[in-house]
């Protein structure tokens, strides 16, 4: 028995199905169909169909493999590449310099 799917928030469906298209549109500039595809990735066209389609329920693997078949796998070191939110939090939590006294200051 398979997990309920969580829906995707609206942002994220949008980035899906926007993956989805490019990942369509470099298979037809390669001239190679959905069916040629499947079977170079070693998954059902089903999936590469829901895949192209925004539906993110593929493993990271079969995308992976999708984009190395496209020759596409160095795109795959751009995901998360510049956290710039985790290094703002990562700063933020660093200890700051303490303020020296000026010598002679007893309090």
């Amino acid at each position: 028995m398979s997990r309920p799917s969580r829906p995707l928030f609206p942002q994220t469906q949008r980035r899906a199905e926007a993956l989805g298209e490019r990942l369509r549109l470099a298979r037809l500039r390669r001239r190679m169909s959905l069916t040629e595809l499947a079977k170079r990735v070693g998954v059902t066209r089903h999936t590469l169909s829901r895949l192209e389609h925004g539906d993110l329920s593929a493993s990271l693997g079969v995308l992976a493999r999708v984009l190395a078949v496209l020759g596409l796998e160095e795109d795959l070191d751009l995901l998360a590449r510049d956290d710039e939110l985790g290094q703002r939090l990562q700063d933020v939590r660093l200890p700051r310099p303490r303020k020296s006294r000026p010598r002679g200051d007893n309090g």
